[in-house]
């Protein structure tokens, strides 16, 4: 695997520190690393592989280190700004915000799903949003076999979807991060409402589902609920298929497809929860059954950790494609 010189940009937030320690684990080969913060948090340290380095404030010449990627986990704006100056001067950049994701120029990718599309990238490559991501795993797979026609997603999204503010809300009884109170509560709001009722976490799966598996037409709908949970987004999906299936052939093409981890049995109850699923990187897949009131009807249940599959490690493994690794 090519050694790279590498940049993360947001070091020090919460999808920032999960970053090292995914690319820890895999291994990733790093020739000089620099990571970047906002004036506020520099000067603080951070470990790549035992080594301590300290964070630089991120400015215009940050990237004139001959820097060959940059994985952006800053927010929106930040990538707005300091995004195409890095492209200027010759870093390829993993942006792990909505800024750029629907962008016609940007591929969004998820490596499991649609890794031809990183050859398209004209120096930004987009990291899809992290309930989509996880959704879109266990589609992929049933879209090759049998055609997609319709999805309706409704998920359980936890706190650290909103950052370290919502885990802090959750953890602390926090109040205005959220609309309503979260402890002991559900709030299906997530993100701003638009003019058509849909919030943008709502917008954001419908548009980027279409876009990662390339279905223009595919009918998509979603509501998505902020959950009590610290980590770990869950998704049940419906699902209608274009052809016929068996739902024993179902279960077999998920467990052995790439990504996904197969956990269903109802007669031992099990399924994913967002325990089972905290720290690791697959998507997990249950409670698979026939939807009867439709024809070639579906239904799944899917649960990620959304800092890491939905966030970090997803960034990581656009990383490895871009170097040849994994």
């Amino acid at each position: 695997m090519k050694r790279i010189n590498l940049a993360l940009v947001g070091a020090t937030g919460m999808v920032g520190g999960v970053v090292t320690k995914v690319l820890e684990e895999r291994g990733v080969s790093i020739n000089n690393f620099y990571p970047l913060t906002s004036k506020r948090s520099a000067g603080q340290t951070v470990t790549l592989f035992g080594k301590d380095y300290i964070t630089k404030e991120l400015t215009q010449s940050s990237f004139e280190n001959a820097i060959d990627i940059a994985i952006f986990c800053a927010g929106g704006e930040v990538s707005a700004t300091f995004a195409p100056i890095a492209v200027r001067s010759g870093c390829i950049v993993v942006d792990n915000t909505s800024y750029f994701r629907m962008d016609k120029d940007v591929p969004l990718i998820v490596p499991e799903v649609n890794p031809c599309a990183i050859k398209s990238h004209k120096g930004i490559i987009a990291n899809p949003n992290c309930s989509t991501i996880q959704a879109v795993v266990a589609l992929k797979p049933l879209k090759d076999r049998y055609g997609l026609k319709r999805v309706i997603y409704a998920t359980y999204q936890s706190v650290s979807g909103a950052g370290l503010d919502g885990f802090n809300a959750l953890k602390d009884g926090l109040e205005g991060v959220f609309t309503k109170p979260i402890a002991y509560n559900l709030i299906p709001q997530i993100d701003t409402f638009l003019d058509n009722g849909y919030t943008k976490e709502e917008m954001k799966m419908i548009d980027e589902t279409k876009k990662i598996l390339g279905q223009s037409d595919l009918k998509v709908t979603a509501t998505t609920v902020r959950v009590p949970v610290f980590y770990g987004h869950s998704e049940s999906i419906n699902i209608e298929l274009d052809a016929p299936f068996e739902l024993d052939d179902v279960k077999a093409l998920l467990a052995e497809s790439q990504g996904i981890v197969l956990m269903d049995d109802i007669e031992s109850c099990t399924f994913p929860t967002p325990l089972d699923v905290e720290g690791k990187d697959e998507v997990f897949v249950g409670r698979i059954r026939r939807d009867e009131s439709v024809e070639n009807g579906l239904n799944l249940w899917c649960v990620a950790d959304n800092i890491r599959k939905g966030a970090a490690t997803n960034a990581v493994q656009i990383v490895e494609l871009l170097i040849g690794g994994k």
